[in-house]
């Protein structure tokens, strides 16, 4: 989505203009000044204890840089477990996350300024001259629109901004000339043709060398694009014209922006999430301050502070006052219709909402700030880190955290607004937490899973821009930053614009002309400076008696469930058990599950079906334990088969006779090679012993170079991937051991992983239900030797025969026949029963491995009620999936299995082709003529590999 960098930041000050103009940041000057009026409300923390947090920030903030630069530079990102830098094109795609990556070193251009924050003078002068020397602009490669601004523009104009600032304090930089800002003009240049539309949205993406709809350019055929995407531009846009004194870019942002303000829904005066960018429609129409808007609001504000048109301050009022009507219950932030703004769209919160009680400060609604940080602080101690995306009750829904700064960027504000010391304490475990769960020796690891504290590979440019910066700045007093921050707007990255900006090169128009607002309306906001006896009652412990509400609100959720847990440690007893640990084959989870009433029975197509009876239970309490663990099930087996559901693959079998008539419907694994990504794997097939694959593999010069044939059944999949990897093999395709199964019946199966770290595998693994099974099985019988392509689609037949003799029968096959074997489109989709989760007892894994980046968002978990309990409450991954979207997901698609008999039946017929011993040297063709429109017999595969913004 849209926020892969999403930081979020402002100074206090104002710029010197007139008077009118002042009010921009009237809460932020009187929030300031508040933080010498009280300072209750927890045990100060000394001068000492602070310096000494400051300093383990320096050098946290030096650990992850200095292998950035070790290790990863110039490469965009540093890859902190496997110490190297992540190139675009030469690591697996992570899909719309490498679109903030394009070739130009985006972690250094990133840190430019957060090294001045920190002191970093020497450092920042060294940087800058590598990125002078080494950055180029010109890269062929599609890169994101969004990405590219906040951080790549506004990390040069940062740059730019403190090397000026430096320079002129006459110790570094006075060799600078303006270089960074020469750089920052050349790219926002690259970026003003997505501006090409009638509605003057931009495009979500673009081709740093060749633009926008060129056929080189890759890009340009999009419809779609965020709130966010095309509204957090203005900030870098106009402060690129404000240095240079180019007026177009400002004039295209803005002209965004009073578009995007035209097509808010005028009886809720809210935004959706996605709008078409030609013709301003509504794509998804549920809003929120999270994910896909966020910084839409961001710099409605900042746009005021920096700019002062007063049009801005208005338009973020009228939103704010929807915001606070319809979309915040404290202390919860809740998505809803931008039409029917008092239906809630989902039940979940995603973690990019954390930035909004830091926007509230600098609009002076501070109790709501207060209750908002402190439910999110909850969440973090009870989880360690704010998961990607959490449910109201405060359980995990996407269990990722790629490091974001956007809590500690509003406990820093929050802070500075109250000078609250209890806000201090929380940037001291935000600091704890980080060192003890994502510091990996070669930096700081995203966490894959916060319930497991598993990594990824992964460490964000975000992380050192706005990370450390926030948590330096939260400990540091003013004489330990070389420079008034307070004279800076800090953008969404975090990066520093100088406020004097809005007094230089004013030649935009400030009235919005497209507005219906020609005058201000006066009474939909204060023009006065807010009393700071009114933001901070006389009462010292303000902030502290809005916080005392609060303070359980994520445990209370289910108190009863704690009491278990703290009752069975009590008692030597083992605390109940949670889904995630869940394994159909340990007998002592079996028990587990009788004693809570749960009965577990297999179901024909090698499905579980999991049944809660209470009045079968051992108690009352392992009755709700039981209630409980059904719950969770629900939560993970959704998540895993809507949130990480990948579509099919394609087995085709390419050796004679058939070469590539026969595809066969795979399921593919969450782990391994992803055949999506890389090229297709193909070669011969063999059957492993022991056929299960549970064990070292007694047959290894069978397999070895080949694809491994193994049965489904008796341990996880994972370790029938080793075992198979391990004997040599190149991949592997598990056969189900449930006769008669079909993907014409049964919905696509998808291998999970151990709930354990399965970066080891690295060959590709699929799934073919018994029926197509025993296609490869009795190809094997007949023919011996069976050639194979494991690939995410099909493929057309010309690549396949390429530098290969023609067989005539193919050749002269009819047009009629070739049709009729085509694989069908039609979408078949399966609605699963409420009494099926999608895994077997042998290879049942329910830890989510989602990734927000595929991201469903208009479907939630289930929960059941008490007065379920006594009826066959069961749980359904599949039953929840209302996003129609996504349909293809969970397709079976028919026809795709072409009958087997009737094919060598066919070709039996035929003496000449089934004779080895025949020329087909005769009737030879040339391949491309012959077979230039088979594509369409893969139609349907061709539609599942739509890319969707």
């Amino acid at each position: 989505m849209s926020e892969a960098g999403g930081g979020r930041g402002f100074g206090y000050s104002v710029p010197q203009r007139a008077p009118w103009s002042l009010v921009a940041a009237t809460a932020a000057l009187c929030l300031v000044s508040a933080t010498s009026v009280w300072t209750a409300g927890a045990s100060p923390m000394s001068r000492e204890e602070k310096q000494k947090l400051g300093n383990q920030v320096l050098e946290m903030f030096d650990h992850a840089y200095g292998n950035y630069m070790e290790h990863a530079y110039p490469a965009d990102e540093l890859m902190p477990l496997t110490c190297r830098g992540r190139v675009r094109g030469q690591e697996p795609s992570r899909g719309d996350v490498d679109d903030a990556l394009g070739k130009f070193s985006l972690t250094l251009i990133d840190s430019l300024d957060t090294l001045v924050v920190l002191n970093k003078t020497k450092e920042f002068e060294d940087a800058v001259r590598k990125v002078l020397r080494d950055v180029n602009l010109d890269n062929d490669v599609v890169v994101s629109v969004f990405e590219t601004n906040i951080r790549v523009l506004g990390g040069l104009l940062g740059g730019h901004s403190l090397a000026i600032m430096l320079k002129e304090k006459g110790e570094y930089m006075q060799w600078y000339n303006d270089e960074l800002l020469q750089m920052a003009k050349q790219l926002g240049y690259k970026l003003l043709p997505a501006f090409n539309t009638t509605s003057g949205l931009p495009y979500p993406r673009i081709n740093l060398k060749f633009g926008i709809r060129k056929p080189e350019a890759r890009t340009g055929t999009e419809t779609d694009t965020c709130t966010a995407c095309a509204g957090t531009l203005i900030l870098e846009f106009a402060a690129l014209s404000r240095f240079t004194g180019a007026t177009i870019f400002e004039e295209y942002a803005r002209k965004a922006l009073d578009f995007l303000w035209e097509k808010r829904q005028r009886s809720s005066n809210l935004v959706g999430v996605t709008i078409n960018i030609h013709t301003g429609d509504w794509v998804r129409k549920d809003s929120g301050v999270g994910a896909g808007i966020d910084s839409y609001y961001e710099y409605l504000l900042k746009a005021y502070v920096l700019l002062g048109d007063d049009s801005f301050l208005e338009r973020f009022n009228t939103h704010y006052d929807a915001i606070m009507r319809y979309i915040s219950q404290p202390p919860l932030l809740l998505d809803v219709h931008i039409h029917k703004p008092m239906l809630n769209a989902r039940t979940w919160m995603d973690a990019l909402l954390a930035f909004f009680p830091g926007l509230q400060v600098l609009k002076g609604d501070i109790r709501p700030a207060i209750e908002t940080h402190e439910m999110l602080y909850q969440v973090i101690k009870k989880h360690n880190f704010l998961p990607e995306a959490f449910t109201t009750d405060f359980r995990v829904h996407w269990a990722q955290h790629p490091l974001r700064p956007e809590f500690a960027e509003s406990t820093y504000f929050l802070y500075k607004a109250t000078g609250d010391p209890y806000y201090l304490e929380v940037g001291k475990t935000l600091i704890e937490n980080l060192n003890k769960y994502a510091r990996v020796p070669c930096g700081f690891a995203a966490m894959k899973d916060v319930r497991t504290g598993s990594h990824e590979d992964r460490m964000d440019s975000f992380f050192l821009a706005e990370m450390f910066k926030y948590l330096y700045l939260l400990f540091a007093d003013k004489e330990d930053i070389i420079f008034d921050i307070e004279d800076y707007i800090f953008t969404t990255e975090a990066h520093l614009l100088p406020l004097w900006l809005s007094t230089t090169n004013q030649r935009i128009s400030k009235k919005n002309t497209t507005s219906e607002y020609t005058e201000l309306d006066d009474s939909n906001f204060d023009w006065t400076c807010p009393n700071t006896q009114i933001l901070f009652p006389n009462d010292p412990l303000y902030a502290q008696s809005i916080r005392e509400p609060l303070k359980n609100v994520v445990d209370k959720s289910c108190p009863r469930g704690i009491i278990r847990v703290e009752e069975s440690f009590r008692s030597g007893a083992k605390p109940p058990l949670r889904a995630r640990d869940f394994m159909a084959t340990n007998p002592e989870h079996l028990e587990i599950l009788k004693k809570m009433g749960v009965s577990l029975i297999h179901l024909k197509d090698g499905r579980v079906q999991l049944v809660q009876h209470a009045i079968q239970a051992a108690s009352s309490i392992d009755a709700e334990d039981g209630l409980r663990f059904m719950q969770e099930m629900i939560e993970l087996s959704s998540q895993q088969q809507k949130e990480q559901q990948l579509p099919p693959r394609a087995v085709q079998i390419v050796s004679h006779p058939f070469f590539g008539r026969v595809v066969l419907t795979a399921g593919p694994a969450q782990f391994g090679l992803d055949l999506s990504k890389h090229k297709e794997t193909r070669g011969f097939v063999a059957s492993s012993k022991p056929y299960n694959g549970c064990s070292e593999l007694t047959n290894p010069e069978a397999v070895m170079g080949k694809i491994a044939l193994i049965q489904r059944g008796q341990c996880m999949f994972a370790e029938k991937a080793r075992n198979i990897q391990n004997a040599g093999a190149i991949g592997g395709i598990v056969i189900d051991d449930n006769e008669g199964s079909s993907s014409d019946t049964a919905p696509l199966f998808q291998m999970a992983g151990d709930g354990k770290d399965t970066d080891d595998i690295t060959i590709p693994m699929l799934f073919l239900f018994s029926k197509e099974g025993s296609i490869i099985l009795d190809a094997i019988r007949e023919y011996e030797e069976v050639e194979v392509l494991l690939s995410d689609k099909a493929k057309d037949r010309a690549a396949i025969l390429k530098g290969k003799m023609i067989p005539s029968y193919i050749i002269n096959s009819n047009p009629e026949m070739e049709n009729e074997e085509q694989p069908s489109s039609e979408n078949d989709s399966q609605n699963q029963s409420a009494e099926q989760i999608a895994s077997s007892s042998q290879e049942v894994d329910l830890v989510d491995q989602e990734s927000p980046e595929e991201s469903s968002l208009n479907s939630h978990p289930e929960s059941l009620s008490p007065a379920d309990t006594d009826n066959a409450a069961s749980i359904s991954p599949s039953e929840q999936n209302s996003n129609p979207t996504e349909n293809h997901e969970t397709t079976s698609l028919d026809g795709e299995c072409t009958d087997l008999d009737n094919q060598l039946k066919e070709q039996s017929e035929t003496e000449e082709d089934s004779n080895p011993n025949v020329s087909w040297g005769k009737k030879v063709q040339p391949i491309d003529s012959i077979l230039a429109d088979w594509n369409e017999d893969i139609e349907a595969f061709e539609m599942m590999d739509k890319d969707e913004l």
